[in-house]
């Protein structure tokens, strides 16, 4: 295939991808919209004129700008708690244009694990947004041209699904690993919604948004920080030249759920606003996407297992 470019470069921003896309009519939600890139990308949603669902653990925490944008509104969501994403699902009513699942945890130091026994960090970031997607699938069907993009990261170069012990119940728990293969999971569910939906007019798509100093960060210490040129030696954070601002991150994924440029594309993986190549990974990749994020089999296989869980 192909590969998808824009014109837009890693500096565009999610206002400016969207600039004269009129999006009235159209009815998105985008989980964890109330920080970081899911608030820059609700915002450049709603100022196109979407009407956005803010899905948030803490809604409160949205308020200022479901008061800035009148068609917004926010709704309580754990993505870690599959109780509360059946409840969500539950009480949407009408179709859905747009699903943006960008909320998630990044490198928890200790092995924790959800109601399910899931490890926290597959369950937030991939069995949450998987149950999400299919308890609303329904909804995005009846839109006729639905889009999921599911937000990933470049740490989906350094692992694979480990189908023999994905709950790291036998190796040991590493916090990266744990979430780089939480993010392999992720493209992997973007793949698996195109192969499964795209009859029902629904396209699906993964993006990394790129090094952002966000809330994401907090578990990360100083010693990776600082070997990321992102602290000082007086612990006070910088910014890198490599780095991007939330709304620059915000970007990719505003443009894959909601730019004509993007229309009937699908199963793909995007990073500064254009689409990867695809390699193989390792340790030393900086780059595109892994063989194993986008693997058919692999998708197929992870959706089975996760299926009976959510249902």
């Amino acid at each position: 295939m192909t590969p998808i470019t824009t014109p837009f470069g890693m500096r565009a921003t999610a206002a400016e991808v969207l600039d004269g896309v009129d999006l009235r009519g159209r009815r998105m939600i985008v989980t964890g919209g109330s920080s970081g890139l899911g608030l820059e990308t609700v915002r450049a949603l709603a100022g196109a004129g979407a009407e956005v669902t803010i899905a948030t653990r803490n809604p409160d925490a949205a308020r200022s700008v479901v008061e800035e944008f009148p068609g917004t509104r926010a709704a309580a969501l754990e993505l870690g708690d599959l109780d509360s994403v059946r409840a969500f699902c539950d009480s949407w009513d009408g179709p859905l244009h747009g699903l943006v699942a960008n909320a998630g945890v990044m490198m928890l130091p200790t092995r924790q694990v959800s109601a399910q026994g899931w490890e926290l960090q597959l369950a937030t970031n991939y069995l949450g947004h998987f149950a999400l997607a299919v308890g609303l699938h329904s909804a995005l069907r009846s839109a006729e041209d639905a889009r999921v993009v599911v937000v990933s990261s470049g740490a989906q170069l350094r692992a694979g699904f480990d189908f023999d012990d994905p709950q790291f119940e036998e190796r040991p728990y590493d916090p990266f690993v744990a979430y780089a293969q939480s993010k392999t999971a992720d493209v992997l569910l973007a793949v698996g919604i195109s192969r499964r939906w795209a009859g029902d007019g629904i396209t699906a798509n993964a993006c990394a948004p790129g090094w952002i100093h966000t809330n994401l960060a907090r578990h990360l210490d100083q010693a990776t920080l600082r070997a990321l040129g992102a602290l000082d030696e007086d612990g006070n954070l910088v910014t890198p030249d490599y780095y991007k601002t939330p709304a620059q991150g915000a970007a990719t994924s505003t443009l894959l759920v909601a730019s004509p440029l993007l229309d009937g594309v699908t199963g793909r993986y995007f990073e500064d606003n254009q689409e990867s190549e695809v390699v193989d990974g390792g340790p030393e990749v900086m780059a595109g996407v892994a063989k194993w994020s986008v693997d058919a089999e692999a998708a197929d296989r992870l959706w089975d297992y996760a299926l009976p869980v959510v249902r």
